[in-house]
Formats: C-alpha cells, structure tokens, sequence
C-alpha cells in the first residue's frame, strides 16, 4: 500500500469495523457468508480490499468496472422505477 494512502485506508477499516460491530445479527450472517463488494472510484484505492481482508476476515471483492458502477446502477434503477418507488427518496 502506497504510504501516502495509509492512513486513509485504515481510516476506511476503522470505519467499516465500526459499522460491522453494529449491524445486526441476521444481517452480519449475511456478510459473513457472501461478503462484502467494493464499488466506485474508493474500491480502487491503494490496497483497500486487502487491508479490510486482513482486518475484517472477511471476503472482500471489488467490483468489475468499479468506476462505472454508480452509474450504472442509477441506470438500472431507472429501468425498475415503479417497482423501486417505495425505496426511493423523491424528497432529497
């Protein structure tokens, strides 16, 4: 990992930490079964995926054509958008 990124990616790993000592139960089985997917521009920073892997113990990837992946999710969205509108915030 770059030494410049260091403590920006442990940084990351605090938080993620944080984050999995407070989800819940059914959810948290979850994770540890099929793990964790690492999207957008932040997946590609220094070795994110391998020091959450050593931190977390958990399985981490990160997602084929990360960059695009907000993008073209928002697209897909928009495809389903009848079907998603009650988990969409029109508000915001």
């Amino acid at each position: 990992m770059a030494e410049a990124l260091s403590e920006t990616v442990q940084t990351i790993c605090e938080a993620v930490m944080i984050a999995l000592e407070t989800t819940p139960p059914d959810l948290a089985a979850d994770i540890v079964d099929r793990g964790v997917m690492l999207t957008g521009g932040g997946a590609l920073l220094g070795d994110l995926d391998l020091a959450l892997r050593e931190q977390t113990g958990l399985i981490i990837t990160v997602a084929d054509q990360s960059l695009n992946c907000v993008a073209l999710g928002t697209g897909k969205a928009l495809e389903y958008e009848k079907q998603l509108r009650h988990a969409i915030d029109y508000e915001s």
